[in-house]
């Protein structure tokens, strides 16, 4: 534990310190924190499997989760669904299920020995995107700016999106001894999503009204609202656990509440801290992704799941992107970077964290083993190969005839 806080705090400093020449270089903090994990991993690697396998770990990949999609959900600029709304609810709500089906498939072909619903957790784990490895990709101003609008809705969205998915398929895969039949799962996972749904409407309605009137009385300086932020998203985990629900998707939705009602004065100040503990949340997932990757790559053998993450991270992605997006009036070159440009982040690690937790024995390794592929390989593709395909973009539209 020890070892870790000083890792943790000593690579942040360091990361600190020379974060403008970073940005420049294009090294994410993300890169520079797995480093740090990975050295650590090293030393601690027989007690990593022991430490993520607590009822404790758990609930700390619920929280951050819950705190990170609040911070999605408050962060869409230019309205709930962005500059471009069409064709972001044709990337959230068409091409995402057809990429978590189309997961699903490819992997029961490819690795026939896991059940569908098993399966189905992995495509939760390993699909939706995050621009935490990549976060140039969004400032590129050489990449088409209806791209990158739109790729920031999809990121702020499929998280939460695929969040009561990922329920579902956890209650049917990890509770294998009750043989629960997909009936039975939803049974259970639809009244948690409905609490979720309420809890959150409720609480984000409420906060912004009383957040609006003791703005507008003057009631409140502007430390206070920054802490009311960020207590908005720990309040509606934990009553939403409390009654049953879902916290993380409670929060997502409470987000999506306060950015819907709350008056837009002054609210990116507002939102600064929340960011902040947003970005340290993103720190330790990343620093723990450093660890688990050292605890999982040294066993990796089977060129079967090297397959199926390469697959996650292009055809799986790409295709169903294409097949949302005809008839969108985007270009087929915006088309194609909108499914290139998906890397995946933060969401994948908790996602990956909670399967290894939830799931059993070699459903557990393969939800890890799987999302530490993925996001190593996102890392390479879309962290350092985000710069060469804006290139390449802005060589051929030079070359384009006007």
């Amino acid at each position: 534990m020890v070892a870790s806080i000083l890792a943790v705090t000593v690579t942040l400093i360091g990361w600190a310190l020379l974060s403008a020449k970073l940005d420049a270089w294009r090294i994410s903090p993300a890169v520079v924190v797995v480093a740090a994990g990975a050295l650590v991993g090293l030393t601690t690697r027989e007690s990593i499997a022991t430490t993520l396998n607590t009822e404790v770990a758990m609930h700390t990949a619920e929280i951050v989760l819950a705190v990170l999609l609040f911070v999605d959900a408050t962060e869409v600029r230019g309205g709930l669904l962005g500059r471009h709304p069409a064709a972001a609810v044709r990337v959230v709500l068409i091409a995402l299920p057809i990429s978590l089906a189309a997961a699903v498939g490819f992997g029961m072909w490819v690795l026939p020995g896991y059940g569908w619903a098993v399966w189905l957790v992995v495509a939760c784990v390993v699909m939706p995107i995050d621009f935490a490895s990549a976060t140039a990709i969004l400032r590129d101003r050489r990449l088409p700016t209806r791209v990158r609008d739109i790729l920031n809705v999809e990121s702020g969205y499929n998280d939460g999106v695929v969040s009561p998915v990922i329920v579902f398929a956890l209650i049917l895969a990890g509770d294998l001894s009750q043989q629960k039949t997909p009936g039975q799962a939803l049974a259970t996972a639809v009244p948690a999503a409905l609490i979720a749904l309420g809890v959150g409407v409720a609480v984000g309605a409420v906060l912004a009204t009383l957040f609006n009137r003791a703005d507008h009385a003057a009631l409140m300086n502007a430390q206070a609202k920054r802490m009311l932020l960020v207590a908005a998203p720990l309040l509606t985990y934990a009553l939403s656990t409390a009654l049953g629900g879902n916290g993380f998707v409670a929060a997502f939705v409470c987000g999506l509440a306060i950015h819907r009602l709350r008056r837009p004065d002054q609210r990116h100040r507002e939102l600064e801290l929340i960011d902040d503990v947003g970005f340290l949340l993103t720190v330790v997932m990343w620093f723990t992704f450093g660890a688990v990757a050292v605890y999982t790559l040294g066993e990796v053998g089977d060129w079967r799941l090297w397959l199926f993450c390469g697959a996650a991270l292009t055809v799986l992605r790409i295709v169903p992107v294409l097949l949302a997006l005809t008839g969108s009036g985007l270009t087929w070159v915006e088309d194609l970077l909108i499914g290139l440009l998906g890397p995946r982040g933060t969401t994948s690690i908790v996602f990956g964290l909670l399967a290894f937790n939830k799931l059993h024995d070699s459903g557990a390794d393969l939800a890890l083993t799987a999302m530490v592929l993925t996001v190593a390989g996102s890392v390479v593709l879309h962290g350092l190969g985000s710069s060469l395909t804006a290139r390449v973009y802005q060589r051929r539209k030079r070359s384009a005839p006007r």
